[in-house]
């Protein structure tokens, strides 16, 4: 394991922090940043009593990301894991509370407030979104379940699409190593009160490992129109596709074995994924102080996997459909309220067979969402810019299952229900100044897919899923106190937070099934973001994160929880030397984590090592053109993010993409 520079480089993150801090230089201004994470209506980001941060769209091209896995990484700061072995990171996955390998289903990922996480454990469609089609990114860390329900456990990452007002067309190339061609464009004209926006995206790569290769494309059609005033109307029809070969994890600890070769049980084998749907809103202001909004999709997807070591093909065909109307009430001096319903609906079937074309309906389930919220802002005029907020959300599903994989019929049906709540102070005491401490309990329901433990002994030997139940929602209370801070030419944000979670629910690999954990687990860190014009064309930016994920009861007391690290640094800088020339460079650090095991073994296993990871960036513009030349990973480390251990295959990890290069081109009509 290569750890060239680490200590260097640790230094000059901390540095950073530091000159960023101390700057008396505002990157982003917080009393004109407008959002809509806090209530799912626009306010202002001091009004939101938790830790919001914004990636605008000019950090994004300014940057050396090419999809919005880098961007989270690199600009978000925040813990991304990667598995594919390719540059296009389709199958990344994005920790926001140090929940590990449930990262997937405790990370609630929103386009313009609308979910986008599947109804299973699979990885988030990333490709769905042509990057240039996204105006700005608001990760809001912490629960956020009475806002958005199921699954904003950790935190919540929502990016918006909608566009501006002025019109932009521009299209854009990237090639880099290992043959990697990335292809965007948007085109967005305005029509007197109508807006169109077409957005097209195709990538594909060879991959550094081998059967690693993989190829994605993605359209959008987004029509708005306006009503005058607040009032509007869109639809917005998407479609995307995915083919990616597997490698599968090396055998050995993390910086061990042949990194390049798939494993031969995986030679040949594919995953193929196809989404379509669309979305629509309309938002409508009654009075001057009442405004109604509503917003819906449907959306239908396949995904096709093929291991031709294992006489099994599988398909998992399923569909969602979600509508969310809501009212906002506002009451001037005595603030606002929100009051809203939510429903989803969606099924999934599991099929196998010898050939695509012989595979049979082997499980399937269905679940009803539905779930009534209240939020609520409170001016307390005993001090000036003193806010209580608070809000509560019920939530009730129906699942029902049938598996007919042991040959005789098993179905199952189960009601749960599960209440969120949240109770805060927020104090605005100067301009661009607040505090806030709050309380916040959200929620999670199973996957589909969790309903479903494996035998290995199955199928001579291929296993096969079997049943476990249908488990109960996880529950977590978190405490935090945090703050947002500009001064002159500066941004501070911080947070100190600690969350206790009950039956949390997650995959035991001792017995192969997914599980209630018995017991509490807390969470328990302290982070930080902060960016600085510390110089007329000069900008830096760091952050950070200190966590500690412990088993807190039971045998396995004390112990880290898997795939959780400790320690997170991030650091950027950009300089722009004149109209045409501009660089920059981010820098992050990961600290060590637990391999994904069975928690009563982790003690005395190793430990992935910590790693870092540095990109630079060149960029040149003249006329309409826009040219980027990005190094990624410039230390040639080999380092991972993720693996695990079980008893059959002892440890096993995922290694990341070496040093790469790309360039790209972007012109603006």
């Amino acid at each position: 394991m290569k750890q060239q520079f680490s200590s260097r480089i640790i230094g000059a993150l901390l540095c950073g922090a530091a000159i960023t801090l101390s700057s008396t230089a505002i990157a982003q201004n917080s009393q004109s940043t407008v959002i809509v994470s806090g209530s799912r209506f626009e306010q202002n980001l001091n009004e939101v009593p938790a830790n919001v941060k914004v990636i605008t769209r000019d950090e994004i091209a300014n940057s050396s990301s090419n999809n919005i896995p880098e961007v989270l990484s690199q600009i978000g700061g925040l813990s991304v894991k990667y598995s594919s072995g390719n540059s296009l990171n389709l199958d990344a996955s994005v920790d926001m509370g140090g929940y590990g390998a449930s990262a997937n289903s405790t990370t609630l990922i929103l386009v313009d407030g609308q979910r986008l996480n599947p109804i299973d454990s699979g990885t988030i469609n990333w490709e769905s979104i042509p990057i240039d089609s996204i105006e700005r990114i608001e990760v809001l860390q912490g629960g956020a379940s009475v806002q958005y329900g199921n699954g904003a456990v950790g935190g919540v990452i929502n990016i918006i699409t909608n566009g501006g007002a002025k019109n932009l067309n521009q299209a854009s190339v990237t090639y880099g190593s290992y043959n990697t061609v990335i292809n965007n464009a948007i085109l967005r004209n305005k029509f007197d009160d109508t807006t169109i926006q077409l957005t097209a995206n195709t990538s594909n790569t060879d991959g550094w490992r081998q059967n690693s290769a993989a190829n994605a494309y993605s359209f959008d059609a987004k029509v708005t129109q306006s009503l005058g005033g607040i009032d509007q109307v869109y639809a917005d029809v998407f479609f995307n596709h995915s083919n990616s070969q597997t490698p599968g994890s090396v055998l050995g600890q993390a910086g061990t074995g042949n990194t390049r070769s798939a494993r031969s049980e995986f030679i040949g084998s594919t995953t193929t994924t196809d989404q379509s749907g669309i979305r629509a809103g309309f938002i409508k202001a009654i009075t001057d102080r009442l405004t109604f909004d509503i917003d819906g999709t449907y959306s239908n997807k396949n995904l096709n996997s093929n291991i031709p070591a294992y006489p099994y093909y599988y398909l998992y065909p399923n569909w969602q459909l979600a509508a969310s109307p809501k009212v906002k009430a506002n009451f001037g001096e005595w603030g606002t309220t929100v009051a809203g319903y939510d429903f989803n609906q969606a099924a999934q079937s599991s099929s196998s067979g010898s050939t695509f074309s012989t595979t049979s309906l082997q499980q399937n389930v269905s679940v009803l969402n539905q779930s009534v919220y209240l939020i609520s802002r409170i001016p307390l005029r005993i001090v000036n810019g003193l806010e209580a907020s608070g809000g509560f959300r019920h939530q009730a599903q129906n699942a029902s299952t049938s598996d007919l994989s042991s040959g005789s019929a098993i179905s199952a049906s189960q009601k749960y229900s599960a209440n969120a709540g949240d109770i805060a102070l927020n104090y605005n005491y100067q301009s661009g100044r607040k505090i806030f401490i709050k309380w916040n309990q959200s929620y999670r329901f199973p996957n589909t897919d969790e309903f479903w433990g494996y035998d290995p002994s199955a199928n001579s030997g291929y296993g096969a899923p079997v049943f476990n139940g249908i488990l109960k929602p996880q529950i977590s209370q978190t405490y935090s106190f945090g703050g947002d801070w500009s001064m002159h030419q500066s941004h501070v944000s911080a947070l100190l937070f600690q969350s206790i979670t009950q039956n949390e629910i997650r995959y035991d690999p001792s017995t192969y099934g997914n599980i209630n954990t018995i017991g509490n687990i807390n969470r328990t860190g302290f982070l930080f973001d902060s960016s600085s014009n510390v110089a007329r064309n000069l900008t830096l930016a760091a952050g950070g994160k200190i966590q500690r994920s412990t088993f807190a009861t039971g045998s396995a007391a004390g112990v880290g929880v898997g795939l959780s690290p400790n320690l997170l640094l991030n650091a950027r800088a950009q300089y722009v030397f004149n109209s045409a020339w501009s660089a920059g460079a981010v820098i992050n650090y990961v600290g060590n984590q637990n391999y994904d095991a069975d928690p009563n073994m982790m003690n005395s296993l190793a430990k992935i090592p910590s790693y870092v990871a540095a990109d630079i960036y060149a960029s040149y513009k003249v006329g309409s053109w826009d040219t980027k030349l990005m190094i990624k990973n410039i230390g040639g480390n080999s380092y991972a993010t993720t693996g695990g251990y079980d008893s059959v295959k002892g440890y096993y990890y995922y290694p990341t993409t070496p040093t790469t290069y790309f360039v790209s081109a972007r012109y603006n009509f």
